[in-house]
């Protein structure tokens, strides 16, 4: 089943930018991937968990989050279902 995150390869969407190194735009957007990574060392979730989670952002959603958006939202799905947030 394709979801809404299968874009490669799919007309439409246009060129990936490229260009700006930076690896953070701005400081959340580095505290998101250090709770990522500090919950999974925990064992809190496991990456197929965290990608599954990002895969099951609505469609609409999905498309307006940026990157680190959808990590946020996806930590924040887990960690509701897992009834820790």
């Amino acid at each position: 089943m394709s979801r809404v995150h299968d874009m490669g390869g799919q007309t439409g969407f246009g060129p990936v930018p490229a260009g700006d190194e930076r690896a953070f735009h701005a400081d959340w957007e580095a505290r998101v991937v250090a709770v990522d990574a500090v919950l999974r060392r925990r064992g809190v979730y496991v990456a197929d968990e965290f990608r599954d989670a990002i895969e099951r952002i609505p469609p609409g959603e999905y498309l307006s989050a940026g990157y680190y958006e959808r990590r946020l939202i996806a930590i924040e799905t887990l960690l509701d279902e897992k009834g820790i947030a």
